[in-house]
């Protein structure tokens, strides 16, 4: 991993191209645009946190059904949040047209 400068870093914010939960294969949510990397990754925790405590109790109790897919559909948005970021930090800088050819 490559060192970054924490106050670009801290300027960055999500790009929302990321899509999550497909219906008849379109996508019913998209990341939202704008928000702070580092806003959309504390967002991102809190839901792996609690998609955690609900796949334990699906673990331990019976008819858990709905504890299953609560933690399924908050690990899928967490996971775009945490995908969105990703491509935030790994774009490459956009050339100008006097140094694409150099």
């Amino acid at each position: 991993m490559t060192k970054t400068d924490s106050s670009a870093t801290s300027e960055l914010k999500t790009v929302g191209f990321t899509p999550f939960l497909y219906r008849s294969d379109q996508p019913l949510f998209h990341v939202c645009r704008g928000v702070p990397i580092a806003d959309a990754l504390a967002q991102a925790s809190d839901l792996l946190f609690l998609a955690k405590s609900l796949a334990v109790d699906a673990a331990y109790a019976q008819d858990s059904d709905r504890h299953a897919w609560a933690a399924h559909y908050l690990t899928t948005m967490s996971k775009a949040v945490i995908d969105d970021v990703v491509k935030v930090l790994t774009r490459r800088p956009v050339q100008s047209s006097s140094t694409a050819g150099q």
